[in-house]
């Protein structure tokens, strides 16, 4: 009897020693679905800094459970892995939801810049229509030519809205717009050219 009382508190801690060796990993898998999740919310995007903190924070949770899973079981002990797993797991479910603020706020600029893309497009193809032919009407074909180039390229910008690249899609309308403008100061160059031109003047017949 006496063998078997001393034994039971011996037994009793190793148990507890045991249970405190496993690894954390509910914890595990809810960070993992949080870091997801910031993930798909553009986190990687929209705040980048604060997202890649969040992954190193999981590549020491990766490292410290391997660390732990290699020491013998008495010797384990997962808590560090715990609080680095509760740590991404809150850090993740904030940024998603600054990620996903950003995005939309991301979303509304580009579609407003494809909007004064599409204006600028319109009045310089407007402007080609305008454009008389005349000696210059290489010069005006070729520019005529890049007016609807850009009007082509705007699939571009409204493809990458689709994708929900804002960034990329606000980049793009930029640029377009920007060369609409090129192109339209083009286009009233060559036509004041044009107007100075003037006819000579054909001699009546006395």
């Amino acid at each position: 009897m006496n063998t078997r009382a001393t034994m039971l508190p011996v037994l009793c801690a190793l148990l507890m020693l045991t249970a405190c060796a496993k690894a954390p990993t509910e914890q595990i898998a809810a960070a993992e679905k949080a870091v997801t999740e910031a993930q798909q919310s553009g986190a990687a995007t929209y705040v980048a800094d604060e997202y890649a903190k969040i992954e190193g924070t999981m590549a020491a949770l990766k490292k410290e459970v391997s660390d732990q899973d290699g020491k013998l079981v008495l010797f384990r002990d997962y808590g560090k892995a715990e609080q680095l797993a509760v740590s991404a797991k809150s850090d993740a479910e904030r940024v998603k939801v600054v990620a996903a603020t950003k995005k939309e706020e991301a979303k509304a600029a580009a579609l407003q810049a494809q909007q004064v893309a599409q204006e600028a497009v319109t009045s310089t193809l407007a402007l080609v229509a305008k454009a008389p032919t005349g000696k210059d009407r290489a010069a005006l074909e070729s520019i005529k030519a890049d007016a609807n180039a850009l009007k082509e390229s705007l699939n571009q910008v409204q493809a990458a809205i689709d994708a929900a690249d804002y960034p990329a899609a606000q980049t793009k309308a930029k640029a377009i717009y920007e060369k609409s403008q090129a192109v339209s100061q083009e286009i009233k160059a060559a036509l004041a050219k044009i107007g100075t031109r003037k006819p000579s003047a054909v001699k009546r017949k006395k």
